[in-house]
């Protein structure tokens, strides 16, 4: 049953279709009055946006109420269910992965010296325009991109194999010892852990759409002269010294999955931070194990 945006009550329906699929009006919530889900009228673009600028309303409505069926005037309604949601998880999953993939080969192929043999000359290529002068479709592009899709798919997964078993003991705690503020509401009730990976996912946007600009703005290379009356922790915040990439990759994109776990459990975000640092963890250890060549 899909939920309110505002208040995450149960609302029978979401919107009324009259005679045309253009012709809708959005239903109003009976608990709180305002409507159900407003994000329906909104374009791809739109939600995309909110996802990015963290908008909890976004996120319910993608989770719970995507894909629900409306209230018909004049016409029979349709009763099929919807899709599951894990269905939703291949797809939005491969896509994001492989745009992490991307965006991770394209700083490792700007970082790390190209050497290409021709005849007994060696070519080394340092600078990060003439990188982008070799071939995307050479054999070793094309090995180096599927090695780094790979690794960022076998940390991807062990990073939601980790949150996932975090948040099954959260749950059995929660049950087990029940806080006087502790509520079961009805975005509780509809919890269910295919939603755990699609709000990952969903979360993981605005760490790759700061990612992305990183990889097409890049810091500058000149060198500015230091003053000695520069204090030291200014010194930190130097280019060579800050890795921008880890701090968005790990900093950033850990506080909005925390963020977006908090829709899903419903829970003190105390919960929600220990999930993560446990998910985080673990695909740290496995990443530095086996898939250093992967991490930025």
């Amino acid at each position: 049953m899909p939920i309110c945006t505002t208040c995450t009550r149960h609302v029978p329906y979401l919107y009324t279709v009259y005679e045309s699929a253009y012709n809708l009006r959005l239903e109003q919530c009976p608990s709180c009055g305002a409507f159900a889900d407003p994000y329906v009228e909104h374009d791809s673009l739109l939600l995309l946006i909110d996802l990015i600028l963290l908008k909890r309303g976004v996120y319910r409505h993608l989770l719970y109420n995507r894909g629900s069926e409306p209230r018909r005037i004049g016409q029979q309604d349709d009763v099929s269910r919807k899709p599951p949601r894990w269905s939703l998880i291949v797809p939005i999953g491969g896509t994001l992965t492989a745009l992490d993939a991307f965006i991770r080969w394209s700083h490792l192929s700007t970082s790390i010296t190209i050497i290409r043999n021709q005849g007994q000359c060696d070519h080394r290529i340092k600078d990060p325009q003439q990188a982008l002068a070799v071939s995307p479709w050479s054999t070793g592009t094309i090995a180096n991109f599927s090695r780094t899709f790979i690794g960022c798919f076998a940390e991807t997964l062990a990073f939601h194999v980790g949150v996932i078993a975090a948040c099954y003991a959260v749950l059995k705690f929660l049950s087990v010892v029940k806080h006087s503020g502790d509520r079961n509401t009805d975005i509780r009730n509809e919890f269910r852990f295919a939603l755990i990976p699609l709000a990952l996912f969903y979360s993981s946007v605005t760490k790759l759409f700061l990612l992305f600009l990183l990889t097409i703005w890049k810091p500058s290379t000149s060198v500015i002269p230091v003053s000695s009356s520069t204090p030291a922790y200014m010194m930190l915040l130097d280019d060579d010294k800050l890795d921008k990439e880890w701090i968005v990759r790990n900093v950033l994109g850990g506080m909005s999955a925390g963020f977006g776990l908090r829709v899903v459990l419903d829970c003190h975000p105390v919960f929600t931070m220990m999930i993560i640092v446990l998910g985080w963890l673990v695909k740290t250890s496995f990443g530095e194990q086996w898939l250093a060549y992967s991490i930025p």
